[in-house]
């Protein structure tokens, strides 16, 4: 006898789970992050509605300008327009690999502060981000945008590794 497919956590005595958000793409212009969208495209359902976050601050940019472009840290108006234009592009990439994106910038410092704020202003269940995968004694103890994000999100983070 066939069951219908369960939506809820009934099975478990819990209550229905909530409707999916956006999901947050972390996007800083680098080919990991492209790559991170790409991957999603596959493992996440076709459709979803998604925001393409660049985090940026005034002081180091942190991210990688589109078409190579110079920036003088300081020029906080140079940077936020690059980060647009970098988020921009992100989206673009997220459209292609099948969701509805939205280009989103935020500053913030450390990184993973920004993402953890829009996810939560815009209830998003899911971070999704592209992480080196690095070994050894430094790749447990050296702070990455990825692990900082996992232990301050109270929600679900999609980590993306690009093979070698």
């Amino acid at each position: 006898m066939a069951t219908e497919p369960q939506t809820t956590t009934e099975a478990q005595g819990g209550a229905p789970c909530p409707e999916p958000g956006p999901a947050i793409f972390a996007y800083d212009g680098s080919d990991l992050a492209g790559y991170a969208i790409e991957q999603a495209g596959f493992q996440l359902s076709a459709n979803r509605e998604a925001l393409v976050v660049c985090v940026w601050q005034p002081a180091d940019v942190g991210f990688k300008p589109m078409k190579g472009k110079e920036l003088h840290a300081a020029a906080a108006n140079e940077v936020e327009a690059a980060a647009k234009e970098t988020a921009a592009h992100g989206a673009e990439l997220a459209e292609k690999a099948g969701f509805r994106a939205e280009p989103l910038t935020v500053e913030a410092a450390p990184t993973w502060k920004g993402l953890v704020k829009v996810a939560e202003d815009h209830t998003c269940g899911l971070i999704v981000i592209g992480s080196h995968q690095r070994s050894g004694l430094l790749g447990h103890l050296a702070g990455s945008v990825a692990a900082a994000t996992i232990s301050h999100f109270q929600s679900s983070v999609l980590v993306i590794h690009k093979p070698e």
